[in-house]
């Protein structure tokens, strides 16, 4: 059913002044907002693997995400927290906020969303662990169906040391539940 029909269909007049343009400014927002299909990986990284000497946590928190559930086509949104331990190898801290925006700009659901995000990092990087942690809001269950506005989701992916550590999993949660300012 294409915009003009969907507009026919809930009794507006596509012909009125302010639907004429909306068919276009629809498809235009769809392809900004699933934008993330088309993302050449190698440019996304653009050479940004670095050798260094550091075999500590590096976690980038708060990343801001706006994604499309594929059940209803609403949006949720919220923020992901990542963790990875190098080993011998680290990534543009650029890097990090582009792969949660990859993943996020498709049709999806929060589960395999926050999975994709691990599983890229791991294959890209090869590091001993990685960790995300992503925390949404669903407007298909605020606007709609159960409408409950306060209801939200965590949802985790751990790899590797960071699966199998619970000393580390508890260091990553202690990391993003700080909310301290650099001031």
């Amino acid at each position: 059913m294409s915009v003009h029909d969907l507009l026919t269909n809930i009794g507006e007049d596509p012909e009125r002044e302010g639907l004429l343009n909306t068919p276009d400014r629809i498809a235009r927002m769809y392809d900004e907002l699933t934008a993330g299909y088309h993302v050449d990986t190698e440019k996304l990284i653009n050479g940004a693997l670095f050798n260094v000497d550091y075999d500590e946590m590096v976690i980038v928190k708060d990343i801001e995400f706006y994604s499309l559930c594929e059940h209803h086509m609403l949006p949720f949104f919220g923020r992901a927290h990542v963790a990875y331990i190098p080993d011998g190898k680290v990534i543009g801290l650029s890097k990090i906020p582009r792969i949660v925006e990859m993943f996020a700009r498709r049709l999806q659901v929060q589960e395999r969303m926050t999975k994709q995000i691990a599983d890229f990092i791991k294959e890209t990087i090869q590091p001993k662990g990685v960790a995300v942690v992503v925390e949404g809001v669903h407007m298909c269950s605020m606007m709609r169906g159960v409408k409950k506005a306060e209801a939200s989701m965590i949802t985790s992916a751990y790899l590797d040391q960071l699966k199998n550590n619970r000393d580390l999993r508890t260091e990553f949660i202690d990391h993003i539940n700080s909310r301290r300012s650099m001031d």
